[in-house]
């Protein structure tokens, strides 16, 4: 297989990930309190969004690149 087709298949493995996901989450630590050997730490769990329409387009690009490379001559 060509780089591009496997540039594709990536795309399309992401693309999927992306629309079952719709969210990525992770953690954020931040310092509360930091008074000489005190240290009040929390953690926020924050996540960011993602609409499904990219992970559809990211889908239909992986394909478009998977096409691209099974047409393109050796």
């Amino acid at each position: 297989m060509k780089p591009i087709s496997w540039a594709g298949i990536l795309l399309i493995a992401l693309g999927v990930v992306l629309l079952v996901a719709q969210s990525i989450s992770y953690n954020k630590k931040k310092n509360v309190l930091d008074i000489g050997g005190v240290h009040v730490t929390t953690t926020q769990r924050q996540s960011i969004e993602i609409p499904p329409v990219v992970g559809g387009l990211i889908v239909l690009g992986g394909i478009v690149l998977v096409v691209a490379g099974s047409r393109q001559r050796t």
